[in-house]
């Protein structure tokens, strides 16, 4: 079952997938215009759902040590992929198993050694799992990066995030950051609505604050770094969203 990321929640993946070292949750709210708390509370939010399933180091094993890097590449039993998976995880020395959609070498394993012979050991290890190797290189280089997708559109860096989802029935539903600087912001959703700042038409689901949902009422005061959930209905969709943007911003 798969979990909706929202533009926020892409943007935090992406900041933790470039360096979640050295990035806090802070940082990360500085750069999308919410509370740190709402950053933790979604951080948490994704490990419960499993889309992070944890943080490791990238280590040059060539540097530590002189250890070297072998890939194998092998093919399985299609029933068997994750079975063998599993076992070939529990082999000393392998630290990486991926399981891949193919007919043929639909295992790619992993593993470091102090030397070809613990690499030799390796193989021997998961040939006697059933497991063929197709092919055997050393690796000599790594690189990583973010999934560009989940980053920004503009590199420059927008103090708003903003996210449409459309429903089965056709209706829009936007999840805007409140910018410090917007026209609702320190407004009561009565007044903004008497002033005319936010259509009657406008809907508004929840207001996440802090790392909590609020409901709101027409008391409500609309507070910068407030996510709102909202359904312009018969408004315009940036009409509905500049109450929240900044006067001189763009999507």
């Amino acid at each position: 079952m798969t979990y909706r990321l929202d533009e926020i929640d892409r943007r935090i993946v992406h900041a933790l997938m470039e360096d979640a070292r050295n990035t806090s949750a802070p940082m990360i709210a500085e750069d999308l215009n919410v509370s740190a708390a709402t950053v933790r509370n979604r951080i948490d939010r994704l490990e419960a759902e499993g889309v992070i399933q944890g943080y490791t180091a990238t280590v040059d094993f060539e540097r530590a040590g002189g250890r070297l890097t072998s890939l194998y590449m092998c093919t399985v039993p299609a029933a068997e992929r994750e079975r063998l998976a599993l076992a070939a995880r529990s082999i000393p020395g392998v630290i990486n198993v991926r399981v891949l959609m193919a007919g043929r070498r639909d295992l790619q394993v992993v593993a470091v050694g102090n030397d070809t012979r613990d690499l030799r050991e390796i193989a021997r290890s998961l040939s006697e799992l059933d497991i063929r190797i197709e092919d055997e290189e050393l690796v000599q280089t790594e690189i990583r990066s973010p999934y560009a997708a989940f980053g920004p559109d503009d590199v420059s860096g927008v103090a708003e995030a903003t996210d449409l989802v459309t429903l089965g029935d056709g209706t829009d539903v936007f999840e805007v950051a409140v910018a410090e600087g917007a026209p609702i912001a320190g407004t009561s959703l009565e007044t903004a609505r008497e002033n005319g700042i936010l259509a009657d038409q406008v809907v508004l689901i929840s207001i996440e604050r802090d790392g909590r949902i609020v409901q709101p009422e027409d008391a409500t005061v609309i507070e910068a770094d407030d996510v709102v959930t909202l359904i312009p209905r018969t408004v315009a969709a940036d009409e509905a969203l500049d109450a929240f943007r900044e006067p001189d911003s763009t999507e």
